[in-house]
């Protein structure tokens, strides 16, 4: 990480693309990801870390966009919906979140789709509460859970 005056190079792999940028310090990394670089699925939600409609995977982990500075993804390894077409568990989600109707108004979708993910990747056959514990940290006004849920179950299904 180099220092440029009131900006801060960094550089890190986004989608599997190497990318260096100079940023404001006190940027998180949503405000990078949005307005620098033009990535649409994380979304600016309530800026608190209570709703993960921000969420993306840093070095793997699902975590709130909205609460990581710009500068700390200095090396790091960030992935959005936008970087995992083709991925097998996002595929499945995709299909089996259209499928249940788990998708109403479509702002929670992207953090939902990312938890599930990150738990199916690591759990092949989760069970209903490993499920609600996986997406506890994303807000959903519209479905109320139940066919986000669902899906997930019936995505694991397809993965076996």
């Amino acid at each position: 990480m180099q220092v440029n005056t009131q900006e801060i190079i960094i550089s890190f792999t986004l989608n599997g693309e190497k990318v260096v940028k100079n940023v404001q310090p006190n940027w998180t990394l949503l405000d990078l990801l949005r307005k620098k670089l033009r990535v649409r699925s994380p979304k600016e939600g309530c800026l608190r870390g209570d709703c993960g409609a921000c969420t993306v995977l840093l070095n793997g982990k699902p975590v709130n966009s909205c609460l990581v500075l710009a500068p700390k993804v200095d090396g790091a390894t960030i992935v959005t919906v936008e970087g995992l077409k083709g991925d097998p568990v996002f595929e499945a989600l995709k299909e089996t979140f259209a499928e249940k109707g788990a998708v109403q108004c479509g702002f929670c979708t992207p953090g939902m789709i990312l938890s599930a993910k990150y738990l199916l990747d690591r759990k092949k056959n989760p069970t209903q509460e490993e499920i609600e514990e996986a997406i506890e940290g994303n807000l959903c006004r519209c479905t109320g859970y139940i066919k986000i849920v669902e899906a997930i179950k019936e995505a694991a299904k397809k993965l076996i």
